[in-house]
């Protein structure tokens, strides 16, 4: 106890000093803290995109069709599949797909026609929800289709107009059928946005003339599940009602993107360690600084008998306490400011919708909050600050009495 009162009475010796360390401290803790949970709301938006949106946790194709996607690849009974997925307790749905030209007036583009079923679909992804504009899908409406957000603007459409798709059909006759536009989807991702037309199954059907099977079973995983026990299920039921198809998880899709998410976590904390580099350099010059002007004090103390032990005690007392103070202003400080990004975020303008590994940027970047929001910049902090004051604690701890006495 005693040593603490002294510790705290020394560091107001020179206040102006103190207050700039713990200042210094409290910014930095503060960007890190508000960084962070920026970064954990971007990655996690991202992921929701990725997965509730785009991709779903699990995906099931024909044996061959991701290395040469063909039309005439497809599983050829996917709702014996769908049934054999819904007995585990796994959300699933089927989707087709196919390559045409879509024009509007005297614009025209390549497209992926992707057809699907309403009600089946919204169980496992949330893309019925992302609507910039206009109605999502309605079987009362079968010419009604719902386009990419980029894909709307090149072709200089609205709701409510005419849309044209010519290609290929199964049987090797010109497809082609005018459609409208029913909607239009917010940015999402590369893909999506620059070439994507949802239409209803039926639809599809009559345009290709394909009469059975799908191109895509997606599947979601029940919440906390994990993904190679998901994955494991699908493959069983897939090996007993639609033999001659490949099962693979989104991390296989996309190894790319996810070591990117999976490395994100650690990039941040090693972001927040070189700004507390800084702050570590601010506290090692305050802290010899402060060595240095007591040196005939320390050799006094030594003198009478204190121990350096208690010296490299008192120093490091000194260091906790600045680090304390930081710390507790600085988490004060940044409850407006996680609350800010949480529920309000930060409008990021011309930046909405830029791919991020394919994946669009939300136009409103909110933050996230979980443990380690606070826990890591923290830690890491005390860290930094623990290290930083070592070193003139243990320069006071081995100062001779004799010298530090006679030391001008």
């Amino acid at each position: 106890m005693k040593i603490l009162r002294m510790a705290w009475r020394n560091l107001w010796r020179n206040g102006r000093r103190t207050l700039v360390t713990v200042a210094a401290m409290t910014l930095a803790l503060w960007s890190m803290v508000l960084y962070t949970s920026l970064m954990e709301g971007m990655l996690g938006s991202m992921e929701t995109t990725l997965l509730d949106v785009e991709l779903g946790e699990i995906q099931v194709h024909a044996d061959g069709y991701r290395e040469r996607p063909s039309i005439w690849e497809r599983i050829e009974d996917p709702d014996a599949l769908l049934r054999a997925l819904d007995e585990t307790g796994l959300r699933s749905t089927a989707r087709l797909l196919g390559g045409a030209l879509v024009a509007s007036g005297d614009v025209s583009t390549g497209a992926l026609l992707k057809g699907l079923r309403p009600e089946r679909d919204a169980l496992v992804s949330e893309v019925h929800q992302r609507l910039d504009r206009g109605e999502w899908l309605d079987p009362a409406d079968a010419k009604g289709v719902v386009l990419g957000y980029r894909l709307a603007r090149t072709l200089a459409v609205e709701v409510g107009d005419e849309l044209v798709a010519l290609s290929q059909a199964t049987d090797g006759s010109m497809a082609n059928d005018l459609f409208r536009v029913r909607g239009v989807l917010q940015s999402l991702s590369e893909e999506t946005d620059r070439a994507t037309v949802f239409l209803l199954e039926d639809e599809f059907r009559n345009f290709f003339a394909l009469e059975d099977g799908a191109h895509r079973v997606i599947v979601r995983s029940s919440e906390g599940q994990d993904l190679a026990a998901a994955a494991g299920l699908v493959e069983q039921a897939a090996a007993t009602s639609a033999p001659g198809v490949e099962v693979r998880s989104w991390r296989d899709l996309l190894p790319g993107l996810a070591n990117v998410f999976d490395s994100a976590q650690a990039a941040v904390q090693v972001v927040a360690f070189v700004v507390y580099v800084v702050i570590a350099i601010l506290i090692l010059n305050a802290m010899l600084t402060a060595v240095f002007e007591r040196i005939r004090e320390f050799g006094v103390l030594k003198a009478i008998g204190v121990s350096p032990r208690r010296v490299l005690a008192l120093i490091l007392v000194e260091g906790a306490l600045q680090s304390a103070l930081a710390i507790g202003i600085g988490l004060v400080a940044s409850l407006p400011a996680l609350w800010f990004v949480t529920t309000r975020g930060i409008d990021v303008g011309g930046l909405g919708g830029t791919a991020i590994m394919g994946v669009a940027m939300d136009q409103i970047w909110t933050g996230a909050v979980s443990p380690l929001t606070i826990a890591g910049p923290v830690f890491i902090l005390l860290f930094v600050a623990g290290v930083a004051v070592l070193f003139p604690a243990i320069k006071a701890a081995r100062i001779n009495p004799i010298e530090a006495i006679h030391h001008q």
